[in-house]
């Protein structure tokens, strides 16, 4: 029996879309589909969407917040070196458990929009809250989330694609990348403390 209109929501569509994502890809996400999968005509989802493109706009908002929440839970009690192992290992878990929702986070990606900047800004405030915990000034810091964002960002999507065709423990890959990441952020905030310790001193001459 097909649901009734008043118990179709706007979460229950995106939860139906990010299904649909997952399982079979972000191109089958199609108004045809999801109203299937809810089963009711589609012209109903109108009630909730105007149409495909805010449908994709909303689903790729609903990505990054549920994205957010998870990253957010693995830094809860950790901090420094163990708080950016968690986020890499819960960004990559993210991306594999929900691969057609995490592309579908990117499918807007250079649209000018308030909704989706706010979204997308709230992942990397964290990220940049992550790594107060290395002393790094305003511009390092910024630098140093593009980094972080890029090798997360770029395993998880040459592994979506099948770039990583070596008989090698893909899960040791990213460990390591990730250690040589500290090592360098390591040094960063040892020159930096080190060129804060000698104006220090110089103030004291």
């Amino acid at each position: 029996m097909s649901p009734r209109i008043g118990k179709v929501t706007l979460e229950g569509i995106l939860k139906a879309a990010a299904e649909i994502a997952d399982t079979n890809g972000i191109n089958e996400v199609t108004l045809a589909s999801v109203a299937n999968k809810l089963q009711i005509k589609t012209p109903s989802l109108y009630n909730h969407i105007n149409g495909l493109s805010e449908l994709r706009k909303k689903l790729s908002i609903y990505g990054m917040e549920q994205l957010y929440d998870t990253l957010i839970q693995a830094t809860i009690g950790v901090a420094g070196d163990d708080a950016i192992r968690a986020l890499g290992k819960a960004y990559i878990t993210f991306a594999r458990n929900h691969s057609g929702l995490y592309e579908a986070t990117f499918i807007n990606n250079g649209i000018n929009d308030i909704e989706l900047q706010k979204a997308s800004d709230k992942i990397v405030e964290l990220s940049i809250k992550v790594l107060c915990a290395y002393g790094l000034d305003d511009e390092t810091a910024l630098h140093a989330t593009r980094g972080l964002r890029s090798i997360f960002h770029g395993f998880a999507s040459l592994e979506q694609k099948g770039g990583f065709g070596l008989p090698l423990d893909i899960d040791v890959s990213f460990k390591l990348l990730i250690d040589t990441y500290l090592v360098g952020l390591n040094c960063t905030k040892r020159s930096l403390n080190g060129k804060h310790e000698v104006k220090e001193s110089r103030k004291n001459i």
